[in-house]
């Protein structure tokens, strides 16, 4: 087995559980977090045959993952201007819905529009500043701070207290990093 085989093997393996959370901060759905994993899997290893270990392989993963999912929100966005739909399929769940602050997070970050939430999860589950985050999503600085403002805003009438809304996406991010 070629080494690179053994590395994929080994992030299936370890870490299987990890990308799929990451996938769901961005999705909002397990379902659709399995599909951008195995589609980011696919992605990387298909490409890069030499990665030193895991966690390297790990991050390319992560990375393709954000790309992807990048990709097809533009390419959504796009459709739903040509072809004048408006519809969104998310369904917001009920506060009795919310069993714990890991799915109160979950939902709350399901009612953010695609760009609020990548700049969110950008910011607090992967620890950029602003600047990399308007390079990452290819926006102006200010644009990033205004996502970033309106979504904490919605999270905070969401989860409570506006104070406690990035301590709550912070700690929940620690936790699976």
């Amino acid at each position: 087995m070629s080494a690179w085989r053994g590395v994929a093997a080994e992030v299936v393996a370890t870490r299987y559980p990890s990308l799929v959370a990451y996938g769901i901060l961005l999705t909002a759905n397990r379902s659709d977090s399995e599909d951008l994993v195995q589609d980011a899997l696919v992605k990387v290893f298909s490409r890069i045959r030499a990665l030193p270990n895991a966690a390297a392989a790990d991050q390319y993963v992560r990375r393709a993952m954000l790309t992807i999912y990048l990709d097809g929100t533009r390419r959504e966005t796009l459709w739903r201007r040509i072809s004048g739909a408006i519809a969104s399929d998310e369904a917001v769940a009920g506060p009795e819905h919310a069993v714990t602050a890991g799915t109160d997070v979950r939902a709350a970050l399901a009612t953010l529009s695609p760009r609020e939430r990548t700049c969110v999860i950008l910011r607090h589950f992967d620890d950029m500043t602003v600047a990399q985050i308007a390079e990452e999503v290819g926006l102006a600085e200010g644009s990033v701070k205004r996502y970033l403002s309106d979504a904490m805003s919605k999270l905070g009438a969401e989860l409570g207290e506006p104070g406690e809304t990035a301590d709550v996406v912070s700690q929940r991010a620690a936790r699976r990093a």
